[in-house]
């Protein structure tokens, strides 16, 4: 607790809710995620027995809807190109190019849904805390550095990921490598992408569960579409582990492994884009 009635809560440096006492009286409650997702801080006046949402202006919900269902879209496209190339590699109804390339595909509506969510976070509504509970809207940017935000932290490191997982899926048109050289310039990658990826699931849940700790919100859709998501991050993970090439061999840890895990993970970002339609102002 802080001065003139001012909570914060989080985890470390980051702060994921305030709670304060308006000029007015009751009480106001910002929170990460429903304010830039949603545009909407939870307002309880003094003679309410049960609280609102106070939303930002119009303009501003119009641009979080329009930034949120692109995003949605892309990686719901994103993760049905993915389970559509692994499908392909798994059942063998195409060349290696032809799985490249549907592979590659997806992995651009991959690096155009992580860029929609980093901008979400750059042009969010902001708080007013002291004052009678209101969101912000600032002028629009494409960019902003601030890592003393979690959100900013969570969306900045899994688009990151996901410009790692474009150097992994260039590098696998490339033909007549050597087994090192797949290992260096195609698994080397995909296994740092899918660690930021889960780095950035991580702090998701940190923005959510305003703790270090995992936690469960089961009447929460924010926190169904980070739990699902992070579930493929785990599917993708595994998958790259299995993808390893065996220096002595020259053939994969499990190829089975590989593609199956890669189709389901892809399958959860599918389904976290399509929970995240509906996490909407």
């Amino acid at each position: 607790m802080t001065s003139a009635g001012l909570r914060a809560e989080g985890a470390g440096p980051f702060t994921t809710r305030l709670t304060w006492q308006p000029p007015g009286g009751g009480t106001a409650v910002w929170e990460s995620r429903p304010a830039r997702r949603r545009g909407v801080i939870a307002v309880r006046p003094p003679s309410a027995s049960a609280g609102r949402d106070v939303s930002a202006d119009d303009l501003t919900l119009g641009r979080l809807r329009r930034l949120n269902a692109l995003a949605a879209t892309a990686f719901v496209l994103g993760g049905a190109l993915f389970a559509a190339g692994a499908a392909i590699a798994q059942f063998g109804s195409g060349d290696a190019t032809t799985c490249a390339s549907v592979y590659f595909a997806g992995g651009l509506f991959f690096n155009t849904g992580g860029y929609v969510c980093l901008l979400q976070v750059v042009n969010a509504p902001r708080h007013e805390p002291g004052g009678e509970g209101r969101l912000v809207t600032r002028g629009w940017r494409w960019w902003s550095y601030e890592p003393g935000r979690v959100d900013w932290l969570s969306t900045f490191v899994l688009f990151a990921g996901t410009l790692v997982f474009a150097v992994d899926l260039l590098d696998s048109f490339l033909r007549g490598l050597d087994v090192q050289q797949v290992n260096r310039l195609v698994w080397a990658p995909d296994v740092i992408g899918c660690l930021l990826f889960l780095i950035s699931g991580h702090l998701a849940f940190v923005e959510i569960c305003h703790r270090a700790r995992p936690c469960l919100r089961s009447r929460s859709l924010g926190w169904w579409i980070t739990a699902v998501n992070q579930l493929g991050s785990v599917l993708f993970m595994v998958s790259a582990i299995a993808a390893y090439t065996r220096p002595a061999t020259g053939s994969l840890v499990n190829a089975d492994i590989a593609d199956w895990d890669t189709l389901l993970g892809a399958g959860c970002f599918s389904a976290g884009g399509l929970l995240q339609l509906y996490e909407r102002p």
